[in-house]
């Protein structure tokens, strides 16, 4: 027995421990898509999290404090398609154009495949994290926040109370705004924030207008995130389309790219993949992202890029 296959066997009882240690952080923590100035709240075994966030206000030079994005995730025959969506910069976009065919194809198993390709809608913000009780050390400092459409409408139902006696907040506001409490439970296998909730309004942290001037200034670009630059343009994302999900009769990619674009090239789908049935009748399908959506594709992104 070499020397190397006994230390094995030896540190098979140690390994399994370290495996499985580190097994749990990735269930408890999520798949993390390695970009240091987004936070992401941690959950416990039970997937239940906790932590408190200030949403700050428009970056300097920027006039929204947050920024919409539409992208799709998705796999074929031909791997993986995790791309942004170019409908974010109001553009067209060939995974809509295809999905919006097949929509109307009038097969049922085409809608259903349109579904599982369709949009998915999330958000970005600039906050201040008050309290993070999993990750204390980023308590006090400034990060990205990706969210979905739950945790948006939140925020536009304090901007738009919908009833008399409740004042309006502008939670994006230093001196009027208000902490969010985000709360987290585990909701039939899903990520569910229902219970997360504003609370008074107040100065951030009982700053002076110095130190909220020095949080402000620590800020991140949003405009940055959708800015053209970052998007891949029609052609090549035809030609990845195409790729993934076998669209040229099982050949190979049409030979597309941004510099000979051709919008004319019919999508006929030859492909098709059942998916779970949903009760949307939307002609342009989308779906508000979550974060358990989000670590899912930062996962399998990963996967692909190997």
């Amino acid at each position: 027995m070499s020397n190397s296959f006994s230390a094995l066997k030896k540190s098979s009882n140690s390994s399994f421990e370290k495996l499985n240690s580190k097994l749990q952080q990735m269930n408890t923590q999520g798949t993390k898509s390695g970009d240091d100035r987004y936070w992401k709240p941690d959950v416990d075994k039970a997937g239940n999290g906790y932590a408190v966030i200030r949403f700050l206000p428009s970056p300097a030079g920027e006039d929204m404090p947050f920024v919409r994005l539409w992208d799709h995730g998705f796999q074929g025959p031909g791997g993986w398609y995790i791309e942004k969506s170019l409908t974010t910069l109001g553009q067209d976009d060939p995974v809509s154009e295809f999905n919006t065919k097949l929509w109307n194809s009038g097969i049922e198993e085409d809608k259903e495949t349109a579904r599982k390709q369709k949009r998915r809608l999330s958000y970005t913000a600039n906050i201040f994290v008050v309290k993070d009780p999993s990750n204390p050390d980023n308590e006090g400092k400034v990060f990205l926040y990706k969210f979905g459409k739950k945790i948006f409408d939140k925020l536009n139902d304090s901007m738009n109370p919908e009833y008399e006696d409740e004042a309006a907040i502008n939670p994006f506001d230093f001196w009027e705004g208000a902490d969010f409490k985000l709360k987290i439970r585990n909701y039939e296998g899903y990520r569910n924030y229902d219970k997360s909730e504003f609370d008074r309004p107040s100065t951030l942290s009982d700053m002076s207008d110095e130190e909220l001037e020095a949080v402000w200034e620590k800020q991140h670009s949003l405009t940055e995130i959708v800015d053209p630059k970052n998007f891949k343009g029609y052609g090549e994302l035809k030609a990845k389309l195409y790729k993934v999900l076998a669209l040229d009769g099982g050949q190979h990619a049409p030979n597309v790219t941004a510099e000979t674009d051709d919008k004319e090239m019919d999508f006929s789908p030859r492909f098709k993949e059942r998916s779970a049935p949903s009760t949307a009748e939307d002609p342009s399908p989308s779906l508000a992202s979550s974060d358990d959506d989000d670590d899912s594709l930062d996962f399998f992104k990963s996967l692909a890029e190997d």
